[in-house]
């Protein structure tokens, strides 16, 4: 299997592999907030975001929901399928939280029917900007039949997502997906893992995802380790 690195970012490395088909994706233990700008090494993250992403993608495709994900190679691996990916965050919000209430003015809590659908430029020089679909054609970021595509794969995702967390006893209040072109359809891509979503227990209102280490709240992996545990994974 090649070794060759052909991405480094924030909380993954992509690799090549013999099949010009299959890159290997390592999780690191690093976490970031704020793009970057508070950064710490958590020893075990990265083997909780692979193993739970892995679960998740498995509990998609058996959903009829079809992403890069081919299999869980380690524990802090995974097997993915190349893609090109739309350089967009389409984010779902079920119930306000984070940047949305400072935006808009919504309290805290606030549950938003039917879900939100938002989109976001993923340009870190930029700050990560809120586009709309308009925003969306004049930078040709997106074809309209591909927005429409991922916006209803999100919305699908959140049928999906919201359930399985529910009968973990857990809120899915908002989450962030990526996706990818390949052979001309849009595919789910990247990761779905308590980094990219805001996870809430269902009776105390605890958060069990990143914002334990953005805003100080708690142990990262304690959460984490919670969520999988919950959905059935295996604990170390």
């Amino acid at each position: 299997m090649g070794t060759a690195c052909l991405y480094e970012g924030k909380a993954k490395r992509i690799f090549e592999t013999e099949d010009p088909d299959v890159l290997r994706i390592a999780y690191k233990d690093d976490a970031t907030a704020f793009n970057g700008e508070k950064k710490e090494v958590l020893t075990g993250k990265g083997r909780l975001n692979n193993e739970i992403s892995s679960l998740i993608f498995e509990r998609l495709q058996e959903e009829g929901i079809a992403s890069h994900f081919i299999r869980r190679l380690s524990d802090t691996e995974q097997l993915v399928h190349p893609v090109e990916i739309v350089p967009l965050e389409v984010v779902v919000r079920r119930i306000a939280a984070g940047s949305i209430v400072k935006r808009t003015g919504l309290e805290r809590g606030t549950i938003m029917d039917p879900p939100v659908v938002e989109c976001y430029y993923k340009d870190d020089a930029l700050g990560d900007p809120l586009l709309n679909d308009e925003h969306i054609r004049l930078l040709q970021l997106a074809k309209p039949a591909e927005l429409d595509t991922m916006k209803q794969l999100a919305l699908r995702v959140y049928d999906v997502l919201s359930k399985l967390f529910d009968r973990a006893g857990i809120t899915l209040v908002d989450f962030k997906l990526e996706f990818g072109r390949r052979s001309g359809e849009i595919l789910l891509a990247d990761e779905i893992s308590p980094d990219t979503c805001r996870l809430w227990d269902k009776e105390t209102g605890a958060s069990f995802d990143k914002d334990l280490f953005r805003f100080g709240q708690g142990d990262l992996q304690t959460g984490y380790e919670t969520i999988l545990s919950r959905l059935g994974g295996h604990e170390a």
